[in-house]
């Protein structure tokens, strides 16, 4: 019995207090990076911090519900999750009720907060695939590409090229953590490569931006600005960082310091031994959900588990890749420490139902 109950806490432990400390050190980092931005525009250095912790209250209420309502539940909802996402991803696009921001059309406000329905969008497609897979008799290729593919369109209306991305490659692994013949999504890569081939010609801007991760030295001043103040923040870090509080580039000269870009202000605090730190964080994490998923009881809590194992790795990876360089700015968050609500809510909503399986692992 101590056995079980101790291989289940090892399991569980850091599941759920890895994305804790990274939230609370997004707190800290959210506050660091953005407190003169709210001063210049809210009045009050604390805004995002007070906002960003309301938002964390409510997922950490969300991850509790998620982890006491049966997963398999989720079937029956899958397509009630999926209709709404798809209405929402159309209502968004709407002049007057989509709200829009350093030219994207993104959010529907509230009121009192805004909805990034590209978020919801994430959640629902590993919902809805999981329960697709688990009946064999829809697991029809056409079906799927005709789904992802609206899908994918709606969400690069807006524009929004980093979540359309994501939603296209946790799509495909799910499908091949299906069991389905790889040759079908090989056959997509020619297609996929033709579709930005073809973004890119209809949209100057989104050529600019490759030409600036080719070359950030192109255009310092212009399209290339945010990833030369990135690379900025990392030099200035080095080995061991400038020291808690002693980040420049928070002063204004990074966009985005505290959502998209705040891994360059931990890197430029904390260097380079603070970076590896946090990706050794990120690292036990996903291989915890790596683990769960070779000791799921069933079908649905496997695909989902593997949906969940997809999104993670493609946010974290597409993330610290723009970062440093590696790949072209997307505008995708830093899970847990980039501030936003709609990314967190989805989040944790996850980790809830990676407890919920987790609690029906046999061991």
């Amino acid at each position: 019995m101590f056995k079980k109950l101790f291989i289940r806490n090892k399991f569980f432990v850091p599941l759920l207090t890895i994305p804790l400390i990274l939230s609370i050190l997004g707190l800290l980092f959210i506050f660091e990076a953005s407190s003169i931005r709210a001063a210049n525009e809210f009045g009050d250095s604390l805004h995002y911090l007070k906002v960003q912790s309301v938002w964390l209250g409510l997922a950490l209420g969300l991850a509790f519900f998620f982890s006491i309502f049966d997963y398999k539940n989720l079937y029956p909802l899958s397509f009630i999750s999926m209709t709404i996402t798809i209405l929402l991803l159309c209502v968004v696009l709407i002049p007057g009720i989509g709200f829009t921001s350093g030219g994207a059309r993104r959010w529907i406000d509230f009121g009192l907060f805004n909805v990034q329905p590209t978020e919801i969008a994430k959640f629902s497609i590993i919902i809805y695939l999981a329960s697709w897979f688990v009946n064999k008799e829809r697991r029809k290729f056409t079906s799927f590409i005709f789904l992802v593919s609206m899908l994918v369109f709606l969400i690069i209306l807006q524009p929004d090229m980093g979540t359309a991305m994501i939603v296209f490659l946790l799509s495909m692994v799910m499908y091949y953590a299906s069991g389905m013949s790889l040759l079908n999504l090989l056959a997509l890569f020619p297609i996929a490569l033709g579709g930005f081939y073809l973004l890119i010609k209809v949209s100057p801007y989104r050529l600019n931006r490759l030409l600036a991760y080719l070359n950030p030295a192109t255009d310092p001043q212009g399209i290339g600005y945010h990833i030369n103040q990135i690379l900025i923040s990392l030099s200035n870090g080095g080995i061991f960082g400038a020291g808690f509080g002693a980040s420049r580039q928070k002063y204004l000269f990074l966009p985005e310091a505290h959502t998209d870009s705040i891994f360059a202000i931990i890197s430029e605090e904390y260097g380079f031994i603070g970076g590896i730190a946090l990706l050794s964080l990120y690292f036990i994490f996903v291989y915890k959900i790596y683990h769960l998923i070779r000791l799921a009881p069933d079908k649905l809590s496997r695909f989902i588990a593997c949906g969940i194992f997809a999104f993670f790795n493609l946010q974290i990876i597409i993330n610290l890749a723009g970062m440093t360089g590696l790949f072209p700015l997307t505008g995708v968050p830093l899970p847990f420490l980039s501030y936003g609500g709609s990314n967190l809510l989805i989040s944790f909503a996850l980790i809830g139902i990676l407890l919920n399986i987790e609690k029906r692992v046999k061991v």
